[in-house]
């Protein structure tokens, strides 16, 4: 048995308008048509639906009791339509981002605010967290996104290229690297170093080690978010390392940012999803906008 749609509809406007003519008229085909529907639709199902006469047509006493189970269907069927156009069109739909603390306080709510302009009844859910955090919520699927940097060993994730930034050293409006032309790593380790423990700390003495012969890393203190970081440079307890994506911060603590050299050291940071794993309408017009953000911003 296979009943179809189309049958479904015609049946449904006949009960409605109570003859073929209207019926026909309200589905914009013939009458003919419209009556063949009907027949297939008695045929596949073995019974009679419509008692016609001359004069007027009424559903028989089956036709009665499929009509509301007809009716129940289209109607189920037509909300999960719209529903799926309105996430289509993104005329509603979440999208759930994990960001780095850092992230989460500077860029993403500059993109959150302009999405929003142009998409005002998309709900972002945005959780700040440590940045090994933000990539493991993507990993378990329990954002859509994810914002972080780059990783070895990541399986079943998605990266997707955000943007490249070197470091900038952060320090002290009046401290002695304001004074200098250029910042060396050399230069910045010579005063306190306040920075991120664990992998951050980890990754910059690897890399100093292999692109220089820098003395090892050796922080004055240890930290899990950049803002505390930059709160202790403000309270002049020492300097710190950061990337350009933080000046709005690095500006709100009246702090001063130069480009780091000798070497420079840069970060790549990704957009990471649920690999093979489709993102909703919501969350893939979130990308692009994020994309197109990042695309304007002159940090270098």
């Amino acid at each position: 048995m296979e009943v179809t749609l189309r049958q479904l509809r015609a049946f449904a406007a006949l009960a409605r308008t109570g003859g073929f003519t209207r019926a026909a008229e309200s589905l914009h085909i013939t009458q003919s048509a419209l009556s063949g529907l009907i027949k297939e639709l008695e045929s596949q199902l073995g019974v009679r639906l419509v008692d016609r006469s001359t004069r007027r047509i009424q559903l028989s006493e089956v036709g009665r009791e499929f009509h509301t189970v007809a009716t129940r269907v289209l109607r189920d069927l037509d909300s999960a339509l719209d529903n799926i156009d309105n996430l289509k069109r993104l005329r509603r739909g979440i999208v759930r981002i994990a960001a780095p603390q850092l992230m989460a306080s500077t860029l993403i709510p500059e993109v959150i605010a302009g999405f929003r302009l142009a998409h005002p009844h998309i709900q972002i859910h945005l959780l700040d967290c440590a940045v090994e955090n933000a990539i493991t919520q993507a990993v378990r699927g329990e954002v859509d996104i994810s914002i972080g940097p780059y990783r070895e060993g990541l399986s079943d994730i998605a990266a997707d290229p955000l943007f490249d930034l070197p470091f900038m050293a952060v320090f002290p409006v009046g401290h002695p690297l304001e004074s200098l032309k250029r910042v060396g790593w050399t230069d910045l380790m010579r005063h306190p170093l306040i920075v991120l423990h664990g992998q951050f700390t980890d990754q910059l003495a690897m890399d100093l080690h292999q692109l220089s012969s820098q003395q090892p890393v050796r922080p004055s203190h240890e930290v899990t978010f950049m803002s505390t970081a930059l709160s202790m440079v403000n309270a002049g307890l020492g300097v710190t390392a950061c990337l350009p994506y933080a000046q709005r911060l690095v500006d709100l603590y009246g702090l001063r940012a130069r480009p780091l050299h000798d070497p420079e050291i840069r970060r790549k940071f990704f957009i990471y999803s649920r690999q093979h794993a489709s993102l909703p309408p919501a969350a893939e017009a979130f990308v692009q906008y994020l994309h197109e953000h990042v695309g304007k911003r002159q940090w270098e």
